[in-house]
């Protein structure tokens, strides 16, 4: 089978496996693993942030996120496709006990106008209050689509204004600087907290970090234990996420070009794809999924009538070529 699920699917490397082995580890519950403090420290500074929480999935780390910045009974913000408000099964109010709006974007983008209708000043004791505005880069279900810097500046410059946090739900923000050139720190800049993962694109097992601030990433440690995400002896998969860091960060352009020649084979113009995600329409999602699937591909319906494709660090060339011959064929 060849599987453009999701970029999650990949297995880790055998110079991943090695670094794993050979990992220094301690009890990270009592700050003392420290192979995970490396790779906290790396991955906040990356972003420009003062500190960083290595978390077990990007969904907690999200979670975490938006709850620093958001209190129970105020609001978030955010596309209506966003991860955080279509993915993570409604954590963020059956946890955290905050609710959302949405404005809608057909490329998930941020649309300054509607985020000014929508945002919601303290009016006294009679109307939910906007705390946070939270944007997703890239998109996850616009088709890996990136936002532009410009935007997020000027989205930045309209939160300061108002008194509001930004959330960026950055878990495959490698791709956004691969495919840009835009540097992690600047995208690190017009958020307040961040979310990054490493077992999408960066093909680690396991984990995610929430970025941010050192007093709010040390409240989130504690949240963390509080929703069981207090691990021990982590370093083993800590290991993991600093070897991607090093050796698969500049190969995602490989994803992004096989993710347009499976564009090509599909119908949909490959100037569309941003990055490692081909998101296109069919009248019945499930049955194109059930026939890729009898020709050995495996693609997901993240919609009725809604097909995704994830190209990722185990699917070659020869692969792609050979999913676009089957996918074209449907």
């Amino acid at each position: 089978m060849i599987d453009l699920r999701s970029d999650t699917v990949t297995r880790p490397s055998e110079a991943m496996r090695a670094a794993m082995a050979r990992a220094e580890v301690g009890d990270d519950v009592y700050g003392e693993d420290p192979t995970v403090r490396q790779l906290e420290e790396r991955v906040a500074a990356t972003l420009g942030h003062e500190a960083a929480l290595f978390t077990p999935t990007g969904s907690m780390a999200n979670v975490l996120a938006v709850a620093l910045v958001v209190a129970p009974g105020q609001e978030v913000l955010c596309e209506a496709r966003a991860h955080i408000a279509r993915a993570e099964l409604g954590a963020h109010g059956a946890v955290s006990g905050l609710t959302m709006r949405t404005w809608s974007h057909p490329r998930g983008q941020v649309d300054l106008p509607a985020i000014e209708d929508l945002f919601a000043p303290d009016l006294g004791p009679f109307f939910v209050r906007t705390a946070a505005i939270s944007v997703e880069n890239t998109h996850n279900f616009a088709g890996g689509a990136v936002l532009p810097l410009a935007d997020l500046k000027v989205l930045r410059a309209f939160a300061d204004a108002q008194g509001a946090a930004i959330h960026l739900d950055g878990a495959r923000i490698w791709n956004a600087h691969v495919a840009t050139g835009v540097a992690f720190e600047e995208y690190g800049a017009v958020a307040d907290v961040v979310g990054v993962c490493l077992s999408k694109g960066l093909g680690a097992p396991v984990g995610s970090l929430l970025v941010g601030p050192a007093d709010l990433v040390t409240e989130a440690r504690v949240r963390r234990k509080r929703l069981g995400g207090g691990m021990r002896q982590v370093g083993v998969l800590a290991a993991a996420g600093l070897h991607a860091l090093d050796h698969h960060i500049e190969r995602l352009a490989d994803d992004h070009a096989h993710a347009r020649l499976l564009a090509d084979a599909c119908g949909v113009d490959p100037a569309t794809v941003d990055t490692n995600i081909v998101a296109f329409d069919r009248p019945d999602a499930v049955a194109f999924v059930a026939a890729a699937r009898e020709a050995g591909v495996l693609v997901g319906a993240v919609g009725a009538r809604t097909v995704r494709l994830v190209t990722h660090l185990d699917i070659s060339r020869a692969d792609t070529d050979a999913a676009a011959k089957v996918l074209a064929a449907i």
